[in-house]
């Protein structure tokens, strides 16, 4: 089962209003005089820390990224980390990785994963200059720009067909199902100029306190902004010139005390060797290669989806459910839910589990109508999706029910390549109110009788609020 972007996924917002005054003046030198993240923040540093590692877990088996132990990406985690250790005491796991893309390009996830374009490692002439990139993302995460970003303005845009006002769409609920369904672009957070402001003082004083010019920053920034040929717009797009770009970060670094800045060593030398050998992808490419890998999953074991014979509770706002312990819950008792084995699961798709939603009709109608309407809204991101009979009805716990049985492609792979067949029921539940709770059980066909008693086990567990 393809998942329809917007119905998983929560698009981090790309503005931020208002969010806090703007920070001015000299810097001060020292560890503990670095400017306070500010502004309206949904999020503990801890749920920062969750969301990075899950978002880039995702992003990370799409994007074609160098090898661990590799010239480059040693020198680029290297510099990363000499630069991060410089931060105040915080909880955030910094992780520095390299992308073979050509465009100059970086992004960093709330709590501490960064990653950064091979095309901006080439573009760079100098070592500080590659360092005030990696020291701006830095600065971004240390800021909470995008968890800022995302408390102003959280909002998943889902089809009205699909998700009613049943379980709601609570901010946290958007952000827990971050792991499940987050769109491949979403991730290059776009900051408004304020945010780009705060991440050029904060990752100027990081360069300071590691040793590199501030004023490398600054001038590789308008450096792209004057070549846009080289695939700085890229860079720009979500990183928007905040203006006089040299002139703020002079003015911040006006009354640090003076220092002899590094110069460009072997290492960097090296790295810069190493990286022009390489042949990166386009962003066009990339973006194809991300897609294809996306709908599809691959190499997954019976053991690793089976489910345990141990089951839990799931308490939401509007039912309860038992499922397996070793199933994991995406979502939480204010938003939809999926609940699935996480082997069977991918960026865009779902091959094991159960999606569980609300719905409200916009008319009085039968609940037959009302389960046709949400097998029509399933079936807009996954075309080929048909039904395997006619509706019955049935009860689930007193309540009447409408059951669908349905088959298509499956998105997992079989060892030739080729996907597998898939069966999915489709159980709607009518509320008291006129409202229904829908479910829908999903596994690849060859392994369905398998998973057939543990589904049938959390129907029979259902209780609708």
């Amino acid at each position: 089962m393809r998942l329809r972007r917007k119905l998983t996924a929560l698009v981090l917002a790309v503005v931020m209003t208002g969010c806090a005054a703007r920070q001015t003046g000299p810097l001060q030198a020292g560890s503990e005089n670095y400017p306070a993240p500010g502004g309206f923040n949904q999020y503990s540093q801890e749920q920062e820390v969750q969301i990075g590692k899950q978002v880039a877990a995702q992003a990370d088996a799409q994007l074609p990224l160098l090898p661990p132990r590799n010239a480059v990406s040693d020198y680029v985690s290297t510099l990363g980390q000499r630069l991060a250790r410089n931060l105040p005491a915080n909880p955030y796991q910094f992780e520095f990785k390299v992308i073979n893309q050509k465009e100059i390009n970086a992004f960093a996830l709330p709590g501490g994963p960064v990653r950064i374009n091979v095309g901006t490692l080439q573009a760079a002439d100098t070592e500080a200059e590659l360092a005030g990139v990696l020291a701006h993302e830095i600065a971004h995460v240390y800021m909470r720009h995008g968890t800022r970003n995302a408390s102003k303005q959280a909002i998943a845009q889902i089809p009205a067909a699909i998700l009613g006002s049943v379980l709601g769409g609570g901010t946290g609920g958007q952000l827990a199902r971050l792991g499940l369904g987050i769109g491949f672009e979403s991730l290059f957070l776009k900051y408004s100029r304020d945010a780009e402001l705060e991440a050029d003082r904060v990752g100027a004083k990081l360069m300071y306190e590691a040793g590199y010019d501030p004023r490398a920053m600054a001038r590789f920034f308008e450096k792209l902004q004057g070549e846009g040929g080289r695939g700085g717009p890229q860079f720009l797009a979500s990183h928007p010139n905040p203006g006089n770009r040299a002139s703020a970060v002079t003015e911040a670094i006006s009354q640090l005390p003076p220092k002899q800045y590094a110069t460009a060593g072997n290492d960097f030398r090296a790295a810069k060797s190493a990286a022009a050998q390489l042949k990166p992808y386009t962003a066009e490419q990339v973006a194809r290669m991300a897609q294809e890998k996306a709908g599809r999953i691959e190499n997954v074991s019976t053991d690793s989806v089976a489910p345990s014979g141990n089951f839990q509770q799931l308490n939401h706002q509007a039912f309860q459910i038992a499922y397996p312990s070793n199933w994991r819950v995406y979502g939480d008792q204010n938003s939809p839910v999926t609940i699935a084995p996480p082997a069977g699961v991918s960026e865009q798709a779902i091959a094991y589990g159960v999606l569980i939603n609300g719905y409200s009709p916009q008319q009085q109608q039968s609940l037959t109508q009302t389960a046709a309407d949400i097998f029509n809204g399933l079936k807009q991101s996954n075309p080929e999706l048909q039904a395997a009979g006619q509706p019955r009805q049935a009860s689930v716990n007193g309540m009447p029910a409408v059951v669908v049985e349905l088959i298509g492609p499956s998105p997992l792979a079989n060892s030739s390549g080729q996907r597998v067949a898939e069966r999915d029921i489709l159980v709607t539940v009518q509320r008291q109110d006129g409202s229904v709770i829908w479910l829908l059980f999903i596994a690849p066909e060859p392994h369905y009788q398998q998973l057939s008693p543990t589904f049938q086990r959390m129907i029979e567990s259902l209780r609708v609020g």
